[in-house]
C-alpha cells in the first residue's frame, strides 16, 4: 500500500521502537549487530501488515548474546496474538510460545501436538532421542 513521506516515517518509526532498535533508525545495515539486523526485518515484515508471519531460524546465525534479542521481540508477537509459523532448535522458545508443535526428521513429520504434549509426553522414539539430546 502506498504511504506518503511522513506516515512512512511515523509507521517505521514505531516499528523501530516495537522492536527496541528506535535509535538506530539513521544506521546503514552494515553498522548493525546481527540480532539488529534481524529486528529490522522483522520490523519490515510487520510494516506489510500480515497475517501470518514466518521464521526460518531466525537466531540460527547470530552470536549467543544476540539470540536472546530476537527471541524476545518474537514473544512479544506472541503475546499480541500474532500467528507465527516458526522453524527453529531454540526448544526452550518453542515451549514457552508455540500453541502447536510439528517436529519434522529428513522431511518427514514425526510428531506434532501441543507444546506441553510433545515436550513432556512424546509418542514417537525419534522425539524422545531428540529432546534426550537437545534438552
Amino acid at each position: 500500500r502506498k504511504r506518503n513521506k511522513e506516515e512512512a516515517l511515523e509507521v517505521s518509526r514505531g516499528l523501530l521502537h516495537k522492536v527496541g532498535i528506535l535509535e538506530k533508525e539513521n544506521v546503514y545495515p552494515a553498522q548493525l549487530s546481527g540480532g539488529q539486523q534481524q529486528r529490522v526485518a522483522i520490523a519490515r515484515a510487520l510494516a506489510m501488515h500480515p497475517k501470518i508471519m514466518m521464521f526460518d531460524e531466525a537466531t540460527s546465525a547470530l552470536d549467543p548474546e544476540m539470540i536472546g534479542e530476537v527471541l524476545d521481540v518474537m514473544k512479544t508477537l506472541a503475546k499480541e496474538g500474532r500467528t507465527m509459523v516458526v522453524v527453529t532448535h531454540e526448544m526452550g522458545f518453542a515451549r514457552e510460545v508455540s500453541d502447536r508443535v510439528v517436529f519434522m526428521d529428513e522431511g518427514q513429520i514425526v510428531e506434532e501436538g501441543t507444546a506441553e504434549h510433545f515436550f513432556t509426553n512424546p509418542v514417537h522414539e525419534r522425539t524422545k532421542l531428540f529432546l534426550s539430546q537437545i534438552l
